[in-house]
């Protein structure tokens, strides 16, 4: 994607014995990477189509971004969790990961 950093993650401390787990926290980094370089471009696309709302070419990259988006967080979601409490759950899943002070140790 645009960005490719290496976020803190609790699951980076694990020694190799939860392969899975650290592969699995590594992709959910990745999903929300591309979330917020989507949501970035968006929102400069938009500010651009503020002072240029007849450029075909930049309205059709922000419903293209905008799609793009949508999967992206349904796809986290489903997996992951809400990203926020407007996201339709069947249970209260805010509670179910570590607070970001607490880091995530166990």
């Amino acid at each position: 994607m645009l960005l490719n950093e290496n976020r803190n993650c609790s699951c980076n401390n694990i020694d190799n014995e939860d392969e899975g787990r650290r592969i699995n926290c590594e992709r959910k980094e990745e999903l929300l990477q591309n979330i917020r370089c989507y949501e970035f471009a968006i929102n400069e696309l938009a500010l651009y189509l503020n002072t240029h709302p007849e450029d075909m070419k930049a309205l059709c990259l922000h419903k293209k971004y905008c799609n793009e988006l949508k999967k992206l967080k349904d796809m986290y979601q489903k997996v992951y969790g809400p990203l926020t409490i407007t996201y339709p759950c069947n249970k209260w899943r805010w509670l179910e990961e570590p607070w970001p002070w607490e880091g995530g140790e166990e």
